[in-house]
């Protein structure tokens, strides 16, 4: 049986990463992100490549466009098959400090990473519980074993659903998988205005390392997945570093 495979932020980053590999295994596509153009384009190259694809043009943190990928994600009724894989990738990071961003800023950045991936998980229970089958994966953050400001306290909160969940639900036969990404090659640092050039490049990952070290955890059924040794070293020694210094070793990033 063919895997569908619902991504969200799916044509930028991480997310289209996963678009790519999950492609190349022969699996159909459930597009999400905001912007329709991309996601067309996305769509046309996988179509050329003879996979499956629907698209879902929604801002997540509007009403009306998370109900219409919760309602996709509930329902049979559709020119592919149920989804059976959900990946939750959409996110964004914030540059300043918890008290210096605007209240509404830290709300909304709040939503995206929890509010909206705990929703779009509970709806893909309701489908994949029946079939005592699924997955679902969350692209967390090394951040998130970091005292790191409010995205390391989101990501946080992600993983430790998933440790939960794959717990729970893997006796029903529903993988659950957090994956914790450091500092990863993509547009996400650019767009949220941060200066990358003083990370060393011995912290950076190719994001088609990350994605194959977290489908390969995933398939091994492990509720935490750090792509590279060299960051299962460090989120390592976060457990036995004092908070102060990890706080000021953190910095910014996925």
């Amino acid at each position: 049986m063919t895997e569908t495979v619902l991504i969200t932020g799916a044509t930028s980053g991480i997310g289209a990463e996963f678009a790519r590999q999950f492609a190349a295994r022969g699996c159909d596509l459930v597009l999400v992100a905001r912007s329709p153009g991309p996601l067309g384009d996305a769509a046309s190259t996988y179509r050329a490549q003879g996979v499956g694809v629907e698209t879902i043009a929604a801002d997540l943190l509007d009403d009306d466009g998370l109900a219409r990928v919760l309602d996709r994600l509930r329902t049979a009724e559709s020119t592919l098959a149920p989804v059976t894989v959900l990946v939750n990738n959409a996110g964004y990071g914030l540059v300043g400090p918890f008290a210096d961003n605007a209240l509404e800023d830290e709300i909304r950045h709040l939503r995206i990473h929890v509010e909206v991936p705990l929703a779009l998980a509970h709806a893909a229970l309701q489908s994949m519980r029946p079939r005592r089958a699924g997955t679902i994966i969350t692209v967390a953050s090394v951040a998130g074993f970091t005292p790191r400001g409010t995205y390391g306290a989101v990501k946080a909160a992600m993983i430790s659903f998933s440790r939960w969940a794959n717990v729970v639900y893997g006796r029903e036969g529903i993988r659950v998988t957090a994956v914790c990404p450091g500092f990863v090659r993509t547009e996400f640092h650019q767009r949220m205005g941060m200066e990358a050039s003083s990370i060393p490049a011995a912290m950076w990952l190719d994001v088609g390392l990350v994605v194959r070290d977290a489908l390969r955890d995933t398939a091994a059924g492990k509720a935490v997945s750090v792509p590279s040794v060299r960051y299962k070293a460090l989120v390592a020694l976060t457990r036995v570093t004092p908070s102060s210094l990890v706080a000021r070793l953190a910095g910014l990033g996925r």
